[in-house]
């Protein structure tokens, strides 16, 4: 019998697209991606290698940060102070461009982002209960379990911060089941559960990976999620003391392996496709990897099949061309489609940090050098988001469309960021939190200034521009119904999204207040 997850409107087959099938020798594990379809999953799980496929499968929900039309980064920026939605038009991707001027509703509300986690979530629990009857060792066992546990804990926390009111379910729905009536939880029951998994996860998890180990939930990348999940349950002293695990000294090597790397712009490059030595740096805590191996097409784009980094082609300028001026050094970039146009504001707001050049792609100042043309598109400022830009020395030669296969991975949580956030969590005062904030501004050779919430929130804006953390930033600060006002942001609504339409109807679900 096939394990089914009907669940609020949605009927999907689960473990339906094991990777990790073949581990290709390019050292990323979730390199060749295959596909095996439908399958009975009472005949799975009896030894070592399906239950590892079965736990590549739970990963594979990490691209949902970056892969398909609907990301999570694009998506997020767009409902920024930092970007618009941008595009071809006003109607294209009604989703991204609701959420641009705050007119999602349960109908235009993209259902991936629920049903994309569930997903995910369903995978996690039947590991959890079938790997222990497999055929292997009892400490794997326990590993594959704790790493089941953290990447569940992570999309239900990823679905508290976009929908807030959340169905927890933690065993396996089948066909036969009441799912039709399993209610949403108080947000406080969701995170006591997820906090209390990843607590009891960390001590079987790998201190640190490497090798084709690289990419996997570790201890140091566990006690990064399960701060992150403290702070934004208002849980300071113990966001701050997970933090001081992962990040260690200021300025050093932590005991996870981890370091600031020495320069910013590193952070975004992409080198050779054989031992790209900007893949999974010292900065790098939790990062999604992506290839062009796996050859994405248009039939399965957006599906979780697809293993290409969507956000590079979503952000490159429109009918983009070099002019033939003669000794002309401007980038060589490969045409895209202009979403997550840069605002004004922060443009302005980063003139003078050394990290601006890395962040923001200034179009205009080189179309009027004479250098470039490009079709401006809905939005267009001329400004556009430069740390994922698409360029053609990265254009994929192997089957498949290459602006679905570009492979550029995206860093989810990196050391930078948990420094910032353990120095909030420590509440922006003492020496510890003035060390986290001056290291990472000596890192690309600003001065120290006196720590404080509002340099926090400064620097948090200008280090992690456009790496889909902004919203949530001002969500959680309360920030948003004021910074966000001129996009059409009311408080005490926008801060949680509206529950797709297809998950309501014949359930216990009720929709989120205002929608």
């Amino acid at each position: 019998m096939k394990n089914r997850f009907l669940y609020k409107g949605i009927a999907i087959t689960f473990l339906t697209s094991l990777s990790f099938s073949n581990i290709s020798c390019s050292g990323s594990y979730l390199d060749d991606v295959q596909n095996s379809g439908s399958f009975n999953t009472d005949l799975y799980f009896k030894n070592e290698q399906q239950s590892f496929s079965a736990l590549v499968s739970v990963y594979d929900v990490l691209r949902k940060y970056s892969g398909g039309f609907e990301n999570t980064v694009t998506f997020f920026n767009a409902g920024s102070d930092d970007f618009y939605s941008g595009g071809g038009n006003s109607n294209d991707g009604a989703g991204i461009q609701g959420f641009n001027n705050y007119s999602l509703n349960p109908n235009t509300m993209p259902a991936s982002y629920w049903r994309d986690y569930y997903q995910g979530i369903a995978r996690a629990n039947l590991l959890i209960e079938r790997v222990p009857g497999a055929s292997m060792s009892e400490d794997l066992k326990k590993r594959f379990i704790a790493e089941a546990k953290v990447l569940r804990s992570l999309y239900y926390f990823e679905l508290l911060r976009m929908f807030g009111n959340i169905p927890l379910v933690l065993k396996s729905v089948k066909f036969d089941d009441d799912y039709w009536h399993i209610p949403q939880a108080k947000p406080s029951e969701v995170y006591t559960q997820i906090e209390s998994d990843i607590n009891a996860a960390i001590p079987d998890l790998m201190m640190t990976a490497s090798g084709n180990d690289r990419g996997r939930i570790t201890q140091g990348t566990a006690r990064a999620i399960l701060g992150k999940i403290y702070l934004y349950d208002k849980k300071m002293p113990e966001a701050a003391a997970q933090f001081a695990e992962v990040n260690g000294t200021p300025g050093g090597t932590s005991q996870y392996g981890y370091k600031l790397v020495a320069n910013y712009a590193d952070l975004f490059k992409v080198g050779p496709e054989t031992a790209d030595p900007y893949k999974f740096s010292t900065e790098s805590i939790l990062e999604v990897m992506h290839t062009n191996k796996g050859n994405s097409d248009w039939g399965f784009w957006g599906q979780g099949k697809d293993e290409g980094n969507s956000i590079n082609v979503m952000l490159g300028p429109r009918s983009y061309n070099l002019t033939t001026i003669p000794n002309n050094n401007a980038p060589d970039l490969y045409a895209g489609w202009a979403f997550n146009t840069v605002t004004e504001d922060l443009f302005n707001f980063m003139q003078g940090d050394p990290r601006l050049a890395v962040t923001i792609f200034n179009a205009k100042q080189l179309v009027n050098e004479g250098k470039i043309t490009y079709s401006p598109a809905f939005a267009d400022t001329g400004y556009f988001l430069n740390k994922y830009m698409p360029t053609n020395d990265l254009k994929s030669s192997l089957p498949g469309p290459p602006e679905l296969n570009f492979r550029q991975n995206y860093i989810a949580i990196r050391l930078a960021d948990t420094y910032l956030m353990e120095a909030e969590a420590l509440g922006a005062a003492g020496g510890r939190a003035q060390a986290l904030l001056d290291a990472v501004r000596a890192r690309v050779g600003l001065p120290s200034v006196p720590v404080s919430m509002q340099a926090i929130k400064d620097e948090r804006r200008r280090e992690l521009a456009g790496e889909g953390h902004r919203w949530f930033d001002l969500v959680r600060w309360g920030d948003a119904p004021s910074k966000l006002a001129f996009k059409g942001f009311k408080g005490g609504k926008n801060e949680i999204l509206p529950i797709p339409f297809n998950e309501l109807p014949n359930t216990s679900l009720h929709q989120n207040p205002g929608y």
